[in-house]
């Protein structure tokens, strides 16, 4: 492979980790980051390693290198978070870490970090993410389908609202059996940068499963008990937090604890004007106006300014001078307004239009995928394979098709089609409710 460094490997690197689940645009920042974060090595085995998850005697197949050479690169590369480790039916797989979750927030959780290398790293970051291009490159489309999740505040329902099993902090944290907490990427980032304002503490991610386990394994988090996971979660409650959870309904992996002053998803709403950066819940907010007493505590706790203020009406006996008003287009449903109305005036209902939360990781990473125009590398993702080269090409252009695209994204295709995805997958011997 060493034939790629005299044409600046950081080139293929660039568009092998643009070509995954999430499209990272090739700008200078980028390059400057990626240039900081791998070394020539490791960039020419992420360049020549599958797209998806595969095991070392493939990625030794595949890439011409033996086992024996390839194994300290790689953990090198999981120890930095720069490719992932997961073990699946008593092996690991490995495969490039995307941009998010992956790159970034690996890079912030690692303890190892010095204070110095934090700082550059951050800037670095920030650099790249407030140019804007990451954002419109995933989002200005209309996507649906996020990398992430409100998982809402439930305190406060209206009378005739069953919320789902999958939206309550509970039974998510019940149904899991291994906790990992680590340092808050976004808040590590902000606070290295000179811009954190907020009082939340940096340990504040937590995560599930095989996420957990990936991070504690290399030094990114420490294990917690479900006792402490729960406390976290009351802590980021009594905080008036957001609760960011992965988009699946089933084994989610992680829960982020989100302030609007540092996320990075919520970022995308507050300064590139993109709504659907995370996924709403199932529930909206809503306001009995004749129970609000005009506090405004609830336009104050909005985390992306979705509750507005509009005058009283003149004629009126309330002494309050203003209503908010909830956009609800803009609402991603987390609940924190009914945690600081004191009247208990504002009800989460059921929201009307439908939302799309894939059942697993593996629907998510392919809806996320179709969206995305990268579907192709995942079903053909020997990168140097030639018949592999030519599928992804034709799959990709006819996946890109618009009239394609939106009509496996709808109701009517959207289950059978991830049907015959699984279907492929298991003959190929992965289970996806694994994954």
């Amino acid at each position: 492979m060493g034939h790629i460094v005299a044409k600046d490997i950081y080139g293929p690197l660039g568009e092998k980790i643009d070509s995954l689940s999430v499209r990272t645009p090739q700008t200078k920042a980028f390059h400057a980051m990626l240039r900081q974060l791998y070394s020539t090595e490791e960039a020419e085995l992420v360049v020549a390693m599958p797209f998806g998850l595969s095991t070392l005697g493939r990625i030794a197949r595949i890439t011409g290198q033996s086992k024996d050479e390839l194994r300290p690169i790689l953990e090198r590369l999981c120890d930095k978070g720069l490719v992932v480790d997961l073990e699946l039916g008593g092996k690991y797989r490995y495969m490039p870490a995307p941009f998010v979750i992956g790159i970034f927030e690996f890079t912030m959780m690692r303890t190892d970090l010095a204070d110095d290398e934090a700082g550059q790293y951050a800037q670095l970051f920030t650099d790249y993410m407030e140019e804007g291009a990451f954002y419109s490159a995933n989002f200005e489309d209309g996507q649906q389908v996020s990398i992430a999740r409100a998982l809402p505040h439930t305190e406060h329902l209206g009378d005739h609202v069953e919320i789902l099993d999958y939206e309550k902090v509970d039974q998510v944290i019940d149904e899991t059996d291994y906790f990992s907490v680590s340092n808050c990427s976004c808040r590590h980032k902000k606070l290295h940068a000179g811009k954190k304002t907020c009082k939340v503490p940096l340990e504040t991610c937590t995560s599930f499963g095989k996420a957990a386990k990936y991070l504690v394994r290399h030094d990114m988090g420490r294990e917690i008990s479900r006792s402490e996971m729960r406390d976290i979660a009351q802590r980021s409650k009594e905080l008036k937090l957001v609760f960011s959870v992965d988009n699946v309904k089933n084994q989610p992996s992680f829960i982020c604890h989100c302030c609007g002053c540092c996320c990075g998803i919520l970022d995308g709403i507050n300064k590139h004007g993109y709504a659907n950066t995370i996924v709403s819940s199932t529930l909206v907010p809503k306001v009995v106006m004749d129970d609000c007493n005009g506090c405004q505590k609830c336009a104050r706790a909005c985390h992306i300014s979705a509750i507005t203020l509009a005058p009283e009406p003149k004629k009126t006996t309330r002494k309050r001078m203003f209503l908010p008003v909830i956009d609800e287009d803009l609402c991603i449903g987390c609940g924190v307004c009914t945690l600081v109305c004191d009247p208990d005036a504002i009800k989460m209902e059921d929201r009307a239009q439908k939302i799309i939360h894939p059942e697993n990781t593996f629907e998510r990473l392919i809806l996320q995928c179709l969206e995305r125009g990268t579907l192709q590398n995942q079903l053909f993702d020997e990168p140097d394979r030639l018949s592999h080269k030519a599928m992804r090409g034709i799959v990709g252009g006819f996946l890109r098709l618009p009239p394609v695209k939106k009509a496996l994204m709808t109701d009517t295709l959207r289950s059978r089609f991830l049907a015959g995805m699984a279907s492929a997958a298991s003959s190929n011997g992965v289970d996806v409710t694994r994954v």
